[in-house]
């Protein structure tokens, strides 16, 4: 075992196998809830990644799935009660999943650890579609279960970046998604592209895709599907961040 930057301890094997590209992610602590497949898998990706993570189950039985090697807290217990989460480290975490077999608990989760705690990454699996809508007006992230997989939510929960929605098989093109940037929203799109050396290969607003052209103004709201080189994505994020620099 070894230590990374935030002192979480980590297999060998891990750090001489993680992909270099990971090396310029923040470390992130993750709280989980629900240890069924889809929770298990997330939480050994996102050790995987050098991230921590604290899992909660009602059934202490469903830990067996994370197997030997997973390093991270393990909570018996209800994952929406305050004392609970508090226990799985929720004031320091970064993001939150509630993942569990049950909608109920998943939103009940989500909403606490959202207006209790303040987390603004934060994802619930919903089995019914017709539900996902209402809970994404409510700034909850959720993913229907026909379209879910750990995949989906890690991309979710990570920084801006740090997960793309697809690579090349050369890994030298990638494609990420980026909720409109407050520092960007009123601003034309060719100005976006050329500071950030991207091209947006789709918008999503209000609930359906828009091809953007040469007129086209960034939204709140909007959902941006980013091309850009691989080598060119740090540039990208820092001008994302920073904002349009005025001519």
């Amino acid at each position: 075992m070894v230590r990374v930057g935030d002192g979480a301890r980590v297999p060998a094997a891990v750090i001489h196998h993680t992909d270099r590209r990971w090396a310029t992610v923040p470390h992130v602590h993750v709280v989980i809830m629900g240890c069924g497949r889809v929770g298990s898998t997330l939480a050994r990706s996102l050790e995987d990644r050098n991230h921590t993570v604290s899992i909660i189950d009602v059934a202490s039985e469903a830990f067996r799935r994370l197997g030997p090697e997973f390093n991270g807290d393990k909570i018996t217990g209800v994952g929406f009660d305050r004392k609970v989460l508090v226990k799985a480290g929720i004031k320091r975490a970064d993001a939150f999943a509630a993942v569990s077999s049950g909608d109920n608990s998943n939103i009940i989760a989500a909403r606490v650890a959202r207006e209790s705690f303040g987390l603004e990454q934060v994802v619930a699996r919903i089995y019914d579609p017709g539900r996902a809508e209402v809970y994404q007006r409510l700034g909850i992230t959720t993913v229907a279960t026909v379209k879910w997989t750990a995949d989906q939510v890690l991309r979710r929960l990570l920084p801006a970046g740090a997960e793309p929605d697809f690579r090349d098989p050369s890994g030298t093109i990638r494609l990420d998604q980026v909720p409109a940037p407050g520092a960007w929203v009123g601003h034309r799109t060719v100005a976006f592209q050329e500071q950030t050396r991207t091209r947006i290969a789709w918008m999503d607003r209000l609930g359906e895709g828009e091809l953007p052209h040469r007129e086209s103004v960034i939204q709140e709201g909007d959902l941006l599907h980013l091309v850009m080189r691989e080598e060119n994505a740090a540039h990208a994020y820092r001008t994302i961040d920073r904002g349009p620099e005025e001519s």
